[in-house]
C-alpha cells in the first residue's frame, strides 16, 4: 500500500501541532492568497471560501496530496473581530468582551487534486468572557501582547485566562484546525490512522 501524501495548506505552528496528533506523516506550504473579506459576506461565508481557496491554491504543485485548508475568525454579535494593532485598542476590545460570548468559526476544506473532490465544512466554538477588571486586562496584554491577534487574545496561549465557560464539539476548532471533522474527511479517503498499522503512518517531525 502507497503511503498517502498530506499536505497542510498553512504556516501555522499551532494547525501543524494539532495535525501531528493524528499521526500522519504530512508536508505543509503557505498558499499565499488574498484574505480581504468582500462585500456582503457572512462570516460563515468567508472562513468557507477562504479555507477552499487555501486548499485549491496548492494544487498544481502538489497534485498527489491531499490538501489540508483552513480558515478562522472571531465573530462577536456575526461581526468579525479585528486585530487590535495597538495597545489602547486591545484594552478597548477586550473590555467590551466582558461577560460576552465571542464564536470562533474555523472553516476547513480537504481537497484531492485526483479526482476533484472537495469536503468543506465550518465548525463553530464558543467562549464566554469573564468579568475582566482593567488590572486583569493590563496584566494580560503586558505579558501576552496579542496586538496582532484578532480579538485581542490567543487562546493556545494566556488568553485560555480570559475565558469562563467553553462550548463546542471540538476543541481542537477553538486553535484552528477541526481534528473530529477533518478525520470523517479523511476517512472518505480511504484515511482513517486508526486502521493502520503503527509502521504505516509516522508523525511529522
Amino acid at each position: 500500500m502507497t503511503k498517502p501524501k498530506i499536505l497542510l495548506a498553512s504556516n501555522s505552528t499551532y494547525r501543524r501541532q494539532l495535525l501531528q496528533k493524528l499521526g500522519l506523516a504530512f508536508d505543509w506550504a503557505s498558499p499565499d492568497i488574498d484574505e480581504n473579506h468582500q462585500p456582503g459576506e457572512s462570516p460563515t461565508q468567508l472562513v468557507h471560501r477562504l479555507a477552499e481557496a487555501k486548499a485549491h491554491r496548492l494544487a498544481s504543485t502538489y497534485p498527489n496530496h491531499l490538501i489540508i485548508g483552513s480558515d478562522q475568525v472571531a465573530t462577536l454579535d456575526n461581526c468579525i473581530l479585528g486585530k487590535p494593532h495597538t495597545h489602547s485598542n486591545a484594552v478597548a476590545q477586550l473590555r467590551s468582551f466582558r461577560q460576552r460570548e465571542v464564536t470562533f468559526l474555523t472553516g476547513l476544506c480537504l481537497f484531492n487534486p485526483k479526482t476533484s473532490r472537495t469536503q468543506t465544512s465550518v465548525e463553530s466554538y464558543k467562549v464566554r468572557f469573564r468579568n475582566l477588571s482593567d488590572e486583569q486586562i493590563e496584566n494580560y496584554l503586558q505579558r501576552e501582547q496579542p496586538y496582532d491577534c484578532a480579538g485581542s487574545f490567543k487562546s493556545e496561549g494566556l488568553g485560555i485566562c480570559l475565558f469562563e465557560q467553553l462550548a463546542g464539539d471540538d476543541p481542537n476548532t477553538l486553535i484552528g484546525l477541526p481534528l473530529i471533522a477533518l478525520t470523517r474527511m479523511l476517512a472518505t479517503e480511504g484515511v482513517d490512522p486508526l486502521n493502520q498499522p503503527a509502521s504505516f503512518f509516522q508523525a511529522s517531525n
